[in-house]
């Protein structure tokens, strides 16, 4: 089972990227994806997720109304739009899947965003 993210790369404050990750191995339609982050010298952090059927989406309040999670479960993806970047957005950031939100079995490598000021 391999989740692979890419899309990450170098913006300007303002920008946007898209990231997206492809999961290869089994079927993810059933499974909660989600995205986290990591920071130089901080922890991971949840950034945003949706349940197998894309119905219900949470997001972290640093983030709310400038990323937007979606999946395609015919393609077994998940991106995260991510808009109007800041400086503090800049981190690697992680596409995870699991059987259920907050239980996360399967992750990807990371890619790594940085957004310049």
């Amino acid at each position: 089972v391999q989740l692979q993210a890419s899309g990450g790369g170098l913006v300007q404050a303002g920008g946007s990227l898209r990231l997206s990750c492809a999961a290869s191995g089994r079927t993810f339609s059933t499974y909660a994806l989600g995205w986290f982050r990591q920071a130089p010298g901080k922890a991971r952090e949840f950034v945003a997720a949706n349940t197998w059927s894309g119905d219900s989406t949470y997001y972290a309040d640093s983030v709310k109304g400038r990323f937007t999670i979606s999946r395609d479960n015919a393609k077994n993806t998940v991106s995260l739009q991510m808009n109007i970047l800041k400086p503090e957005d800049t981190a690697v950031y992680y596409c995870a899947a699991g059987i259920q939100l907050g239980i996360w079995t399967y992750w990807g490598q990371g890619t790594l965003v940085t957004v310049s000021s």
